[in-house]
């Protein structure tokens, strides 16, 4: 008996035309087999009409079925576990700064708004609101911040709250300067952090380079004092500031070479340098051009109009 592929083979050998050739039955059966013949596979048999059969997926053993785990992989996930543990602390800890960093600029910023309110009139009794409303901050926002960072991690969450650190040191600062005309120190403001921090720990530092960045800050809050000074005729107080800045901004030229390129102090002494352009700008025009506008900003004489071409007015 002659295996039916072979037939087949023979068919095509013959030169029968491929659309004579007989369809395959769906499901082949050979015969028995017979002494010396060789015989083809069980069977073949056609997908069912349901459709293909489904495949199996792959399960993932759980812990319960995987054997047991040997001493050496079970203090790596211990290991594991606990810098998980650690990085999770630490993100959490670094949200929290950044919502405290936030509250600090604010109420900075709304102090140094109410030093701006300061004349010739009222100075005292701005610069005591201001007072309160920088202690209140120091208290209730800085304080948040002492206490997340007792320790060490101030070093390592430093990007998380400079910002408001920054703007804290100029709203100080510039109380400072507009109450006594001085300069307020790290020491002094460091020392003022002590009393909210634990003294089992380290207390929080407020580092150099916050310092500085707060200072040249301060620069351009001092020139629109200037500026709102000489429009109100105190010529010489905004001299004075006028001074002050120069010397600041002449001292961190000497520092800022010596810094590790640090591309923000770069940007802040920019600005810094225009803010002292604009006082000395805004000086000398009124020690030039004095006589003719100072009695309109703060002379309690009657003011002299001729020097715009036109008669004086009642």
């Amino acid at each position: 008996m002659v295996p039916l592929r072979a037939c087949h083979r023979l068919v095509r050998l013959r030169g029968v035309p491929s659309w004579l050739h007989p369809p395959l039955p769906t499901t082949i059966t050979m015969a028995a087999p017979q002494p010396g013949c060789k015989t083809l596979r069980p069977s073949i048999s056609s997908p069912s009409a349901a459709g293909p059969a489904p495949k199996r997926f792959r399960t993932m053993a759980t812990d319960a079925a995987a054997p047991p785990a040997s001493a050496g992989c079970s203090a790596m996930k211990a290991e594991f576990a606990r810098h998980t543990e650690y990085l999770n602390a630490l993100n959490d800890k670094r949200e929290r700064l950044v919502k405290a960093s936030r509250d600090v600029t604010m109420n900075s910023k709304k102090v140094i708004f109410q030093v701006h309110r300061i004349s010739r009139n009222n100075k005292e009794e701005v610069l005591s609101k201001a007072e309160n409303d920088l202690a209140a901050v120091v208290n209730q926002h800085i304080g948040k911040l002492v206490k997340e960072l007792q320790g060490t991690d101030f070093w390592k969450l430093r990007r998380a709250y400079t910002f408001g650190v920054q703007e804290y040191i100029e709203a100080a600062t510039f109380c400072r300067f507009c109450k006594t005309g001085t300069l307020l120190s790290l020491d002094e403001i460091n020392d003022s952090l002590l009393a909210l921090s634990d003294k089992s720990v380290e207390p929080l530092q407020i580092n150099v380079l916050d310092y500085i960045l707060g200072v040249a800050d301060l620069s351009g809050e001092l020139m629109r004092l200037a500026i709102g000074r000489i429009s109100d005729g105190e010529v010489e107080y905004a001299k004075d500031i006028c001074s002050f800045v120069r010397d600041i901004y002449r001292e961190l030229t000497l520092l800022v070479p010596l810094m590790d390129d640090n591309n923000e102090m770069k940007k802040k002494m920019e600005v810094m340098l225009q803010s002292v352009v604009k006082i000395e700008n805004a000086c000398f025009g009124v020690h030039v051009r004095g006589s003719e506008y100072i009695p309109m900003l703060g002379s309690s004489a009657e003011p002299d109009y001729a020097f715009f071409g036109g008669a004086d007015y009642d």
